[in-house]
């Protein structure tokens, strides 16, 4: 493992400097689910949700959150996004929704945070969206599963 990034000589948290790395195609992968009672996700699929499209507003939801991740992590690098997707995939037979996104730029450092953040905002406009008849839902695991770009290459969970 390599030495912490965040933090100075003097132990003190820091932007990490970039000018210096080279600029490439950043790529992270990340998932999360969302566990429920059957009846909600049933709910879901089915439409007609008095608040609108559950997964149409919680994958816009995740966009606009992995576009204001440095607002909201403070040592993240504001980066100009050039694609994020999420896909939101219901499954019957896990009670879940399965959540995946994909951000990719073209930068001197990676976007990992991003597609992290749009996944947990997108899992949390579903929670916040069908809370009034399940709130046992749970978020779970959450994480990368994939990043390419940059010095420190490619790597795959």
């Amino acid at each position: 493992m390599t030495q912490l990034t965040h933090f100075n000589l003097n132990g003190e948290a820091h932007m990490v400097d970039v000018s210096d790395k080279s600029i490439s195609k950043r790529l992270a992968i990340t998932e999360g689910s969302i566990i429920m009672h059957r009846k909600t996700l049933e709910h879901i699929i089915a439409g007609g949700h008095k608040k609108g499209d559950v997964l149409g507003i919680a994958r816009i939801a995740g966009i606009m959150a992995s576009k204001k991740t440095a607002d909201l992590i403070p040592l993240c690098h504001p980066l100009p996004l050039t694609h994020v997707e999420i896909q939101l995939t219901p499954e019957l037979k896990n009670n879940r929704v399965y959540c995946q996104t994909t951000v990719k730029t073209n930068g001197q450092t990676g976007v990992e945070m991003e597609a992290l953040l749009a996944t947990q905002i997108a899992l949390l406009t579903i929670y916040d969206m069908c809370k009034a008849i399940d709130r046992g839902m749970e978020i779970t695991s959450v994480g990368l599963l994939q990043k390419s770009g940059g010095k420190s290459g490619d790597w795959h969970k």
